[in-house]
């Protein structure tokens, strides 16, 4: 791997397995002994070295992406992929192989799990990375709600939730501004106390969602967190 001034901040790892759970999702296991001992909650996301930057700031840090913590354990860590576009990031996840290096950051990020009455997810295929992972922490008994759009059913991932979850298909309209998610949440009968929400994917469609429970549903703000990934000739929002 090239050297770079500031490496020593950055983590370094091997690809160990790459598989694709979806047609358009790609599952890859990074190993190394750099990775033990690493603070993680579900949702947060880490910042991968992908490829060299752009000029003369290559040599600081090369250009990063990223990526939500799908799983982690001892040395082993799991990124959820989604392929999209033709930028750097893309390539990286399309011709990474087993055996390659590669180099980033520890995870961070606030778009985890809170204590609340009851939970609400809302997103499209993109949030299923975080999804899954915050799912699987919810505590065994808490209440779950849950509005799922997808382009086909091939698009899903098994998120291994109970509680009241519904998916819905595009079938090739456009995920941008997607009422039919707004519509799915809207026609949810939740409790009349507020609970905690977590909208991702699309920064349109979290925006509508956001303000239908705020404005609709009377929600105080700080009970909705969003985590955009894109809106149209846009990408890696966050």
């Amino acid at each position: 791997m090239k050297r770079r001034l500031l490496d020593p901040i950055l983590l370094p790892a091997r690809v160990h397995a790459v598989e694709r759970p979806a047609p358009r999702l790609r599952l890859i296991t990074l190993t190394g002994p750099a990775l033990t001992g690493i603070t993680w909650q579900p949702g947060q996301h880490v910042r991968v070295q992908v490829a060299a930057g752009p000029g003369a700031l290559d040599w600081l840090l090369g250009t990063l992406r990223t990526y939500t913590v799908w799983n982690y354990h001892d040395q082993t860590m799991d990124l959820m992929v989604y392929d999209h576009g033709d930028g750097p990031g893309a390539a990286w996840a399309r011709t990474t192989r087993p055996g390659d290096e590669l180099m980033l950051l520890k995870p961070q990020g606030t778009f985890v799990t809170a204590p609340a009455a009851y939970h609400l997810f809302a997103g499209e295929e993109t949030a299923q990375a975080a999804f899954g992972p915050m799912l699987r922490t919810v505590p065994a008994g808490a209440r779950v709600f849950a509005r799922l759009e997808v382009d086909s059913p091939e698009e899903r991932l098994d998120l291994g939730s109970g509680g009241d979850v519904e998916w819905t298909y595009r079938q090739g309209r456009s995920a941008a501004s997607a009422e039919a998610l707004v519509d799915a949440v809207r026609g949810l009968d939740l409790p009349p106390e507020p609970g905690m929400a977590y909208l991702a994917g699309e920064a349109r469609t979290i925006q509508l969602i956001r303000r239908h429970l705020v404005e609709e549903r009377s929600w105080p703000r700080r009970a909705v967190l969003t985590k955009p990934f894109w809106t149209p000739g846009r990408k890696g929002l966050d």
